[in-house]
């Protein structure tokens, strides 16, 4: 039984250069695509486009709608905590007592 001969570096060229000339001929050999179906695959491509594009417009539209809520939001709690009257000194006095005897009535 021979041992493994290891091919030289002018035979792994040779093989080289005729898988290429292989991949080659199979893309040659190959039928180009024909007009209808190039028009389809164009189509289909401008559909795609067309989608993507309105799905960024519809999230851009959500996201603005969304931040001009949280606006709104925000503009609200600052009213709300403008129009907040500070309490009297008899106002507190007398809310302390009623958790003063709620507390005591518990107690009991």
């Amino acid at each position: 039984m021979s041992s493994y001969k290891a091919p030289t570096l002018q035979e792994r060229a040779a093989a080289a250069q005729q898988a290429k000339l292989k991949a080659l001929a199979k893309l040659q050999a190959r039928a180009a695509p024909d007009e209808a179906t190039i028009a389809q695959r164009k189509a289909a491509q401008e559909q795609r486009e067309a989608a993507e594009a309105a799905k960024r417009a519809a999230k851009r539209a959500a996201m603005e709608q969304e931040k001009a809520d949280k606006q709104a939001a925000k503009q609200a709690a600052e009213k709300a905590a403008a129009q907040k009257v500070e309490l009297t000194e008899a106002e507190k006095k007398a809310a302390r007592d009623a958790r003063y005897a709620a507390r005591k009535a518990r107690k009991k």
